[in-house]
């Protein structure tokens, strides 16, 4: 009982408190230092639990048989996306390719590597590991995770990163949940990220934008 407590009261500052901290700006708006610094503490965690599998962090196993399923449901889903920035908001289509070609490849770069693979070990690897006894391994365990990932993004004021980043978080968690493999999931994630900051997407993603 005191354990659950403990997990539920630190679920609640982590999760909750520290990114309603950050968008009031009680703390400062630094998204991949803090996100660095949480995932770093996260990964220590995981590594001192002698529950943990700690091969779970670099394995590839399971991901030849399931990536083309996932290549496959990841294109239909971001045809449409794509589809609805061309009807919605054609100006914004490309608009940083074009704008800035070398910030974009930098980002094509470096999200997979300081962003995605620090936010999938924190909200999926040891969400799933460390909260399993609040939240179980099913739905409920989905929509925990999805719903703090949206959360966190809350960050950046606006409620279009909100919404994607809910729904993606929720794709996110269920390529973890069966597949168990965190490289798999970054590559899903990666995708989608990628893409949005290829489909003039990005700005909403940045300190300060507004919808």
């Amino acid at each position: 009982m005191l354990r659950r407590l403990l997990l539920t009261l630190e679920f609640l500052i982590v999760f909750l408190v520290l990114p309603l901290l950050i968008f009031y700006r009680v703390l400062p708006n630094w998204p991949i230092p803090f996100l660095l610094a949480v995932a770093l503490a996260a990964f220590l965690i995981l590594w001192r639990d002698p529950s943990f599998d700690s091969s779970r962090l670099w394995s590839t196993r399971g991901i030849r048989s399931r990536l083309p399923g996932l290549l496959f449901r990841d294109a239909v889903l971001l045809v449409l996306l794509g589809l609805g920035v061309l009807m919605f908001a054609p100006n914004l289509l490309f608009s940083l390719l074009k704008r800035s070609p070398g910030l974009w490849a930098l980002i094509m770069l470096l999200y997979p590597l300081i962003s995605v693979y620090p936010q999938e070990l924190l909200y999926r690897t040891f969400f799933f590991h460390r909260y399993r006894p609040l939240f179980g391994t099913s739905w409920p365990m989905l929509v925990a995770s999805a719903c703090a990932f949206g959360l966190v993004h809350v960050i950046f004021g606006n409620w279009l990163a909100l919404a994607l980043c809910a729904v993606g978080g929720l794709l996110f968690a269920l390529t973890y949940q069966r597949s168990e493999s965190l490289l798999l999931t970054c590559v899903d994630h990666a995708l989608f990220g990628n893409f949005i900051f290829t489909i003039g997407l990005g700005r909403f993603f940045y300190n300060g934008s507004h919808l």
